[in-house]
């Protein structure tokens, strides 16, 4: 009699979580929308207004907008993933000379980390990954985010750098919550 019932219990708890992560996963559009809405603010907070000495140094990076705007909503999710992956990467190296407040980014990494965490679990990974994998996309994606850590390095991580590409993050994470409302 006891190991029914502790089979009864461990189902219970198995369906509680699958329910529960359900649930999160429903709420994902609403929650990302929060998350970019506090990026979007500690990207602020992190430095003060754009320096003018950079103002001449300005870089077009060239967003690849059309990554966001396939068919399939799950590709989108796997996308915006990736762009959180890479955009924790740029910000998680190299930032002696950033000069930021570093409270704010430490929670800027932080939530970007719990909203690829919270990605992960919610995107069908298998068949999704599989063509997301192969798309041209995601290579494109990859060279967008390759010039901005090459201008980065390119310019030994100076000030001006790091102020460009937080412009850059910031105009990114604008183009996400478009597309996210659209979800």
């Amino acid at each position: 009699i006891m190991n029914t019932f502790g089979l009864i219990q461990i189902g219970l708890i198995l369906l509680c979580t699958t329910t529960i992560s359900s649930l999160q996963c429903n709420h994902l559009p609403l929650q990302q929308r929060k998350v970019i809405k506090n990026s979007l603010q500690l990207l602020d907070k992190m430095g003060k207004k754009f320096p003018q000495q950079c103002l001449r140094e300005k870089m077009s990076f060239r967003f690849p907008e059309q990554v966001l705007k396939p068919r399939e909503k799950e590709t989108v999710r796997v996308a915006i993933e990736e762009i959180f992956q890479h955009i924790f990467y740029i910000f998680s190296k190299n930032l002696t000379l950033a000069a930021w407040d570093g409270t704010a980014l430490e929670q800027f990494q932080n939530g970007l980390y719990q909203q690829i965490e919270q990605l992960e679990a919610c995107v069908i990974k298998k068949q999704t990954h599989y063509f997301w994998s192969k798309d041209v996309n995601r290579l494109k994606l990859k060279k967008y985010f390759q010039k901005i850590d090459c201008f980065l390095k390119n310019k030994r991580h100076n000030l001006c750098s790091w102020e460009i590409s937080r412009a850059e993050m910031r105009r990114c994470l604008q183009l996400i919550d478009k597309v996210i409302r659209r979800l």
